[in-house]
């Protein structure tokens, strides 16, 4: 099997890095991961965080970047994230109004052209970073699929998040494959939901648009302690020409801190040679 480059989806670890940004990236890059995606920059300007970056001795791979936040000014957004160095900029999460069956889902669509051509421009690649509203069928067709139909893949690439495919009632692997060729990064994830999906599954990774979910019915999981079959998925990345994978934990989990958590994800990728 492969060994990918191992990113860590800095959300996972907001608090900390709330509290002391540099301290952060360095203990993550302490863990042992290659690179990070950013979920905001907490105050710190491009320049800043390009710096802290190097000085931590890691990759500034990604960020993830709200839908509204880059269509309100789509060449400075870019620009901001180009000059830290990333790679990739990903459009992270929809809110309501603009999910799959909702008026503003062909804002979305058109938006994600417009943001690909910037990104491109300015040497970037926009990703789409999927959860399991987008598992929704649109005149028989998955919204997710339907998008990128519709945006050609010159101007959007996947970030098939692994843990939401599979809530979703999909084959993370299958759908990895899917997309062979398009699935540069893949965002490693974990869980347990031992019954139904919860109805009210958003309120767990932080946000507060739903009512509170019942803990035992679902939790996030560091990777390899929870249900999904990461060497499968791992092979699969392989398979579809993946570069880079991301893990990601929405929530801390097992009384474990974030840190820890992030910690034994790293382990466990390295016990089975990424």
């Amino acid at each position: 099997m492969k060994k990918f480059p191992v990113a860590l989806q800095l959300y996972s670890v907001r608090d900390d890095l709330e509290k002391d940004f540099i301290g952060t990236l360095k203990q993550v890059k302490a863990l042992g991961y290659d690179g990070v995606e950013f979920a905001g920059l907490y105050g710190h300007t491009p320049a800043q965080v390009k710096a802290m970056c190097q000085e931590a001795g890691l990759i500034a791979l990604s960020a993830h970047v709200p839908f509204v936040d880059l269509m309100a000014d789509i060449p400075g957004m870019v620009a901001a994230y180009k000059e830290i160095g990333c790679q990739y900029v990903a459009i992270p999460y929809l809110t309501e109004e603009y999910r799959p069956g909702k008026d503003k889902f062909d804002e979305v669509l058109q938006g994600a052209k417009a943001i690909g051509q910037e990104a491109g421009k300015q040497g970037l690649v926009l990703l789409y970073h999927n959860h399991d509203f987008e598992f929704e069928k649109i005149d028989g067709e998955y919204a997710l699929d339907l998008l990128y139909r519709v945006v050609p893949k010159e101007l959007l690439q996947t970030e098939i998040d692994t843990c939401w495919v599979n809530v979703a009632g999909e084959n993370p692997a299958a759908y990895i494959r899917k997309y062979a060729g398009r699935a540069p990064v893949v965002h490693l994830k974990d869980f347990y939901m031992p019954g139904e999906k919860p109805e009210h599954m958003y309120s767990l990774i932080g946000l507060k648009e739903e009512k509170q979910a019942e803990e035992e019915a679902f939790g996030f999981r560091p990777v390899g302690k929870g249900m999904q079959d990461f060497p499968s998925i791992l092979q699969a990345c392989e398979d579809a020409g993946a570069e880079w994978v991301v893990v990601e934990q929405d929530a801390p989990a097992l009384g474990l801190s974030a840190m820890e958590c992030a910690k034994v994800s790293r382990e466990y990728l390295k016990s089975i040679g990424c």
